[in-house]
């Protein structure tokens, strides 16, 4: 890292930035809203994913999206080691 460049680690995101993540398309048959999910759950923190998710909700995109092959979101990710949290929040926010 450069010098003059401070290294900033745990700040949250402003909203700004957080919707950027409801921007990207998926280059296959991957349903948009699954890709949009499964692209913030890898980019964001905790925190920031749950304000994600209301902009998410808000677009009208669907939290119960599923792939080709019938997988969720919490299909996908539900076994992985740090999901636990991110599912919560899914799950709180599909009820």
């Amino acid at each position: 890292m450069r010098k003059d460049k401070k290294q900033v680690i745990g700040e949250e995101l402003p909203d700004e930035a957080i919707k950027l993540f409801l921007l990207p398309e998926p280059a296959d048959d991957t349903p948009p809203a699954l890709h949009k999910l499964i692209k913030a759950y890898r980019g964001l923190r905790v925190d920031d994913f749950a304000r994600y998710l209301e902009f998410f909700v808000a677009q009208g995109l669907d939290l119960r999206t599923k792939n080709a092959k019938g997988e969720s979101f919490l299909d996908l990710v539900g076994d992985q080691r740090q999901a636990a949290p991110y599912v919560e929040l899914v799950k709180a926010a599909r009820a």
